[in-house]
């Protein structure tokens, strides 16, 4: 399990340092909104 966070982390890092592009920013946000409902 802590694996599967590791690796959500490293790929969270690694889509913040792309240059935003809006259609990837707009995914973003709503599954952000999706992590905070659970």
């Amino acid at each position: 399990m802590g694996n599967k966070k590791r690796e959500q982390e490293r790929q969270w890092k690694a889509r913040k340092e792309q240059p935003p592009q809006h259609g990837k920013v707009k995914a973003f946000a709503e599954l952000v909104e999706e992590t905070k409902k659970t």
